[in-house]
């Protein structure tokens, strides 16, 4: 998406400004042809524009800096990369996390992964910090996250330097091939003096109640990059063989989520056949840790799988022993990934998109936010009446921004002697054009 900036407007005309942000919105509103039925490669995971390209190093000395609210691409083999974090404020939490994305085609097993750690200079690795996530059968992103809880604890609180390990796990005869990998960092304010400090009650447990309104087309994206963004309701999509679609919904202090998926009938070329974890669905918190996940077999025909509902969103869940509970303590984007396995191939026609249903439930009573020091939205969590509106229209993280880009850029045209209602024109416009490719028809 094209943003002209304030000094371009200045030296143009305004109506010259409005139609290169309409050609821009417009281009980015088609740049997917639909209706394709050849044969593609599934699209690939989706990195982050602003990544900063980073080498980690296989020990501490000389390990490059990674700075909070930083976004880092490096590549790893197995063994381990090692970066150096120096952190400014005490008592803050800090989050690490660490994607993997294997190749197409890559031999990866249970045994393979990816584990992040946060450490001392002494070499200690701080309480409860160390993250690891693997791999599976297919060779699709994986995210593992390493924290160093300052506000729980106090041998990592002081402010100072800290560092990293991220450590690709491969079994023997495993690809050796130095896979990319996607570091962003993430700092969550400390709390205000008198906040819980104890795990909650009784929570909440069991299967959701699922909604069964009429499906609306929602395209999911590549990764946690281009997530598409979801409401309450029932989406329908359509997933290919070893493709993971990515979606995102807000969920606030107080809110818990329920998480329903379907795979209908594929166009089979034998009669028979089974992947044992033919779809898998698994749900991602603000700071791409795991909160849970389940698969279930396919064989063509249908398959289903339901995640146990979320806890409500609360700051004291990340006292908890349970991880699903614990996974839940901070409100923002929580990430929904569905994959449908590659094995199933083998016996589908790989050229036919399967189509997919998505039911999401948003329950529970809005809490009051708990009390920081400093807000939350810097460090990418929270949600607002921006995030609550991208979820009401489908849009992207890219897609949001540039709507809030235009919105900014409109009242610099306005300023510069543009009619209103031709102004309001150009940014219904861009509205409209980025929710219909939020919710249009899929395609892939």
């Amino acid at each position: 998406m094209r943003v002209l900036t304030g000094a371009a407007v200045r030296t143009g005309s305004a109506v010259g400004a409005a139609a290169l942000v309409l050609a821009g919105l417009s281009w980015t509103a088609h740049a997917a042809p639909a209706g394709e039925t050849a044969p593609r490669p599934v699209p690939a995971y989706r990195a982050a524009q602003d990544a900063k390209q980073i080498e980690g190093t296989p020990s501490t000395a000389d390990a490059p800096r990674l700075e909070p609210g930083g976004v880092y691409a490096d590549e790893i083999a197995p063994g381990e990369r090692v970066y150096r974090l120096v952190l400014e404020k005490d008592r803050s939490n800090v989050y690490v996390s660490a994607v993997v994305r294997p190749p197409a085609g890559a031999e990866v097993s249970y045994t393979d992964g990816i584990e992040v750690e946060v450490m001392t200079t002494a070499g200690r690795p701080c309480p409860g910090g160390t993250g690891r996530t693997s791999l599976g059968s297919d060779p699709v992103p994986v995210s593992a996250v390493g924290v160093r809880w300052g506000a729980e604890d106090a041998d990592c609180a002081p402010a100072g330097v800290y560092y990293v390990k991220v450590t690709r796990i491969a079994a023997k005869g495993a690809d050796q091939r130095p896979w990319p990998l996607e570091l962003m960092v993430q700092r969550e304010p400390g709390r205000a003096a008198g906040g819980p400090t104890t795990a909650p009650g009784s929570l909440p447990s069991g299967a959701p109640a699922l909604p069964g309104s009429e499906a609306v087309g929602r395209t999911g994206g590549t990764g946690f990059n281009d997530a598409r963004a979801l409401g309450a309701g029932v989406w329908r999509d359509e997933l290919r063989p070893g493709q993971t679609l990515y979606y995102r919904v807000p969920l606030d202090w107080g809110r818990r989520l329920g998480i329903g998926a379907e795979l209908a009938a594929a166009k089979m070329t034998r009669p028979y056949g089974s992947a044992s974890d033919g779809l898998s669905v698994s749900l991602y918190n603000p700071y791409r840790g795991l909160v849970a996940d389940d698969d279930a077999p396919y064989d063509g025909k249908q398959a289903a799988v339901t995640l146990k509902e979320t806890p409500p969103v609360a700051y004291e869940n990340r006292f908890a022993s349970d991880r699903d509970v614990r996974a839940v303590g901070i409100a923002g984007w929580y990430y929904i990934a569905v994959t449908m396995g590659g094995k199933a191939a083998e016996f589908t026609e790989d050229a036919v998109p399967v189509p997919l249903t998505l039911r999401t439930e948003i329950g529970g009573a809005p809490a009051k936010a708990p009390a920081y020091t400093e807000g939350l939205a810097a460090g990418g969590f929270g949600v607002g009446a921006q995030d609550l509106a991208a979820a009401e229209e489908g849009l992207t993280a890219p897609e949001a921004a540039a709507a809030i880009g235009e919105h900014a850029l409109m009242r610099v045209v306005a300023g510069a002697g543009f009619g209103t209602g031709a102004l309001l024109l150009v940014v219904l416009g861009g509205w409209i054009l980025l929710a219909r490719r939020g919710r249009g028809a899929t395609a892939g």
